[in-house]
């Protein structure tokens, strides 16, 4: 009994091992194979390494190399393998638009100075910069900011109308639209979350026939500046002519009648 026992339970194990191979070579037959791995491509872009103000001179140990997606990295963005020598090359320019930390930086954002003011160095080619008198009953009471887009309205006493009717007459009307702020006082960008400056002169980007303008306007009358919204404020210059060719200059007259009372 006892061998026959041992042959049996000899049987039952070899039977349990033969399943038991069949069973892992069915599970390594029907596992999937294994997803190749996809190799990123990257390169190294240069990046602002601290946030940058706008006028700021921007300094070696403010800029680094990152690397950066391939795919992800646009036409603009400055490479190490095209510039290697961008950190030296851009180090003392001027910002031209404010950055953040992390952002690729773009030459159309940086500008020598070559020995000029920060104002200077920031002005697009061929624009000026004019600074006009305002208060907070001039100046939207002080919600205007670097960067905003105004209309500028002269306010004056019209003389030929004076003549005409005897009496005082004040004509308002809009003389230069969708310009932009350049600074309010000493100010180029919002400082610390400030919401509100009031300041005493506003200094406003316009072309050289603009400036004529908005100097004459000051000999005549009172300025003020009309805050637009941010839907108009990029408003194309095509769309602007068309605006304008719509509904004109506005100009409004408002009459006065003095009674004098003889003595």
């Amino acid at each position: 009994m006892k061998a026959a026992r041992i042959v049996v339970l000899g049987v039952a194990v070899a039977a349990g091992g033969l399943a038991a191979l069949m069973a892992g070579r069915q599970v390594q037959v029907q596992a999937p194979p294994p997803e190749p791995v996809t190799k990123l491509d990257t390169t190294e872009v240069l990046v602002a390494k601290n946030d940058i103000g706008i006028g700021q001179a921007v300094g070696a140990s403010d800029l680094h190399w990152q690397i950066w997606p391939v795919a992800a990295a646009g036409p603009y963005f400055i490479r190490k393998n095209d510039k290697p020598g961008a950190v030296e090359e851009f180090s003392g320019s001027i910002a031209r638009a404010p950055m953040v930390a992390g952002e690729p930086v773009r030459e159309s954002k940086l500008i020598k100075a070559n020995g000029s003011g920060f104002m200077a160095a920031i002005l697009p080619s061929g624009m000026r910069a004019v600074s006009t008198e305002i208060s907070p009953e001039t100046g939207a009471g002080g919600f205007i900011l670097p960067n905003d887009h105004v209309d500028v309205i002269l306010s004056r006493r019209d003389r030929e109308a004076e003549k005409a009717a005897g009496h005082d007459t004040f004509v308002s009307e809009t003389i230069l639209n969708n310009i932009r702020v350049l600074a309010i006082d000493q100010a180029v960008e919002e400082k610390n979350g400030q919401r509100v400056v009031v300041g005493k002169t506003a200094t406003l980007e316009l072309a050289p026939r603009q400036a004529e303008t908005l100097a004459l306007a000051r000999q005549l009358g009172t300025l003020s500046l009309a805050l637009r919204s941010i839907a108009d404020g990029n408003k194309s210059a095509a769309d602007e002519k068309t605006e304008r060719r719509g509904i004109g200059i506005n100009t409004v007259r408002f009459g006065v009648t003095t009674t004098t009372t003889p003595k």
